[in-house]
């Protein structure tokens, strides 16, 4: 765990939810190999929606993931099919919205072993098994990487929309492979906004802007190797990458094992794999959808 003496600044500009934490509130944990987090620390998430772990992933473990995607993004451009992900909408001015960029592909453990692993890592399951229960599956996994100057915003949102499931367990886990900040483009949190339950959005995809523009949220500055975990009810967003440094996450969804989906919506191949525990319904191990 944290040292109880050092503490970590959280500034949330219009909203005084939260101004800063020592470690023992625990918004950032310190992690082991045995022993990741305690109960409150899983107190702590329910209560907010999301809690940042330190050094979950070594320093090879994140050189071994930046290869990996730099082999990914070199492979689509030999397929000529790397395009940009940057999102569309009136958040931003059209014309600072077109020189944006946004490099993203799911289903990245289909691409490289290296994800495969990572997803499964002994310590990404041990904070799986305490946040969502000792029965975990993936339901997706995708790359985000944000260009030095141009990368592009994300506007706040929920990722209930894409997904939605009965019982919300369904979480994120934004694994940092650079070192990201509000130069460019950290994660920006609201704590306690998944206890509101799904909002309603624009076109599905975002929040109002003008209701819920990034700077009210909580930014979740981190290193290399830390990964953030947070409800897919937690309203959260990122600015752009102002900075001359590259911004590089890896994201995985989880779910558990019988929190079932209530729209037939977001296939990805693979989606159900057991990351930890096993199964308890026999007949529902794979989604249901059908090849065309």
């Amino acid at each position: 765990m944290a040292e109880k003496d050092k503490k970590v600044s959280c500034s949330n500009k219009d909203h005084s939810v939260v101004k800063s934490y020592t470690t023992a509130n625990l918004i950032i944990l310190k992690t082991g190999e045995d022993k990741m987090i305690k109960e409150n620390d899983v107190d702590f998430y329910n209560e907010s929606g999301y809690v940042m772990v330190k050094s979950v992933f070594n320093k090879q473990e994140v050189e071994e993931m930046r290869d990996a995607i730099d082999k990914i993004l070199h492979r689509a451009t030999q397929a000529n099919l790397d395009r940009n992900h940057a999102w569309k909408g009136d958040f931003l001015p059209p014309e600072q919205l077109k020189k944006l960029v946004l490099k993203g592909f799911h289903d990245i453990h289909y691409h490289d072993s290296t994800f495969a692993r990572a997803l499964m890592h002994p310590k990404m399951v041990s904070v799986l098994s305490k946040l969502i229960g000792p029965n975990v599956q993936l339901h997706h996994s995708k790359m985000l990487v944000k260009p030095p100057e141009n990368g592009a915003a994300f506007p706040m949102h929920q990722d209930y929309p894409y997904f939605p499931h009965q019982n919300h367990t369904m979480l994120a886990a934004t694994v940092h492979l650079d070192v990201a900040d509000e130069e460019n483009g950290c994660l920006y949190v609201i704590p306690g906004s998944h206890k509101k339950g799904p909002l309603p959005h624009v076109g599905v995809h975002y929040l109002n802007h003008k209701e819920y523009p990034i700077s009210i949220g909580t930014p979740c500055p981190a290193e290399a190797g830390d990964v953030l975990f947070f409800n897919y009810l937690t309203v959260h967003g990122s600015d752009c990458n102002r900075s001359s440094r590259t911004r590089r996450n890896v994201l995985f969804q989880y779910r558990e094992a019988s929190d079932f989906p209530t729209k037939n919506v977001h296939f990805d191949w693979g989606m159900g794999l057991m990351v930890c525990g096993e199964n308890p319904n026999f007949d529902k191990v794979k989604p249901n959808f059908q090849i065309v």
